[in-house]
């Protein structure tokens, strides 16, 4: 059912598997449904014909009884006898006739039956085909204008950025010239904030496209927990939280995309400043596992409700409603890529005392993903 195009999709995959599987239940269960049936037909039919030859025997034998006190002659009773076997016969001929009947009448309406399934099936199939490109189309013009939108807006708030930074370099230094620069620094910041989330819209499109990209080669994984723990350092100390590392190891290679594997770490550590309230600790670990590393992200935060833990990384998901720095796609993202990198992401966490976010990649020596 599905085109080339469509095999890169797994939720079609699973759509096809499970109006497969679904189709096999219902052609199960109709078969059954319709053996009970003609079982029940069947026994019916045996039942009314055994009651009919027990009245046909009983009059038969009311018969002869009235016959033997009247003496009837022999031959009458002879030719009573042939007329009886020739009606036997014959009832025996109608009851295989409507028996042979009965069967092709059945044999004909499977047939029917099959034929009208397959018709309705194929045309089930055709539709779902047509709202398949229909939907592709879609997304292929969704894309483009995303892509679109995204170049120009990159541009434009590049354009900002630049003239944010010629502002600070350029502001004066007095009182006027102070808020000139604290203004400048925040469009900075909300430029960053705006470019981030354009990054964040095209890593999603990408994801759904099944075309996110990641480049991992052997590096050294503690380079990357250093770096994340230098970078966030200054926002931690800002919001009243301790930020430390625990390394396990001296040089821990893993297969990795430097870029995307900051950005994982970004996103977990930004989620752990953002709800960890001030006093609080977050600890970045990196430890070897297997045959591979693990990461571990872990906060004094609020926590997350056990219903919750399955709901985190999917898209739009955010730890409180009412919270909206953000559209809540870090965590989906950060699945993403890590599905790309063959590794494996989780949460542990209990309401009050904080939560664990753990990634695994593949080692240096791991078969590629």
């Amino acid at each position: 059912m599905a085109t080339p195009d469509q095999k890169s999709r797994p939720e079609r995959d699973d759509t096809d598997e499970s109006l497969r599987l679904e189709r096999e239940k219902s052609d199960d269960e109709y078969s059954n449904r319709q053996t009970v049936i003609e079982t029940e037909t069947d026994a019916a039919v045996e039942t009314s014909r055994a009651r009919a030859d027990e009245v046909l025997r009983a009059t038969r034998e009311n018969a002869d009884t009235r016959m033997a006190r009247s003496q009837a002659p022999i031959s009458t009773r002879r030719s009573i006898a042939r007329e009886r076997a020739h009606d036997d016969a014959a009832l025996l001929g109608e009851r295989a006739t409507a028996d042979e009947e009965l069967q092709e009448e059945r044999v004909e309406r499977q047939r029917a039956l099959a034929a009208l399934l397959r018709t309705e099936r194929e045309e089930t199939n055709a539709r779902l085909l047509i709202e398949r490109t229909c939907a592709d189309d879609g997304l292929a013009a969704r894309d483009q204008f995303m892509a679109m939108v995204s170049h120009d807006s990159r541009a434009l708030l590049g354009g900002i950025a630049l003239q944010a930074t010629v502002l600070k370099r350029d502001a004066a230094e007095n009182e006027a010239g102070g808020k000139t620069l604290h203004a400048a620094e925040r469009i900075q910041r909300f430029t960053a904030r705006l470019t981030r989330l354009i990054e964040d819209l095209l890593d999603v499109v990408s994801m759904e496209a099944g075309i996110l990209r990641v480049d991992p080669t052997v590096q050294d994984a503690t380079a990357l927990v250093r770096e994340s723990l230098e970078a966030f350092q200054p926002l931690a100390s800002v919001q009243g939280l301790s930020l430390d590392a625990e390394i396990r190891g001296d040089r821990l290679m893993a297969k990795l995309d430097h870029e995307r594997i900051l950005q994982v770490l970004g996103n977990l550590l930004t989620n752990a400043i953002k709800f960890t309230p001030a006093g609080g600790a977050i600890s970045l670990r990196v430890e070897p596992v297997d045959q591979g590393v693990r990461f571990s992200v872990t906060d004094t935060g609020s926590g997350i409700p056990s219903h919750q833990l399955e709901e985190v990384f999917q898209r739009f998901w955010q730890a409180r409603g009412e919270d909206r720095r953000g559209l809540g796609l870090g965590l989906a993202i950060s699945k993403g890529i890590i599905d790309a990198h063959g590794g494996r992401i989780w949460v542990e966490s209990q309401p009050g005392k904080g939560s664990t976010f753990s990634f695994t990649l593949p080692g240096a020596s791991s078969s590629p993903a």
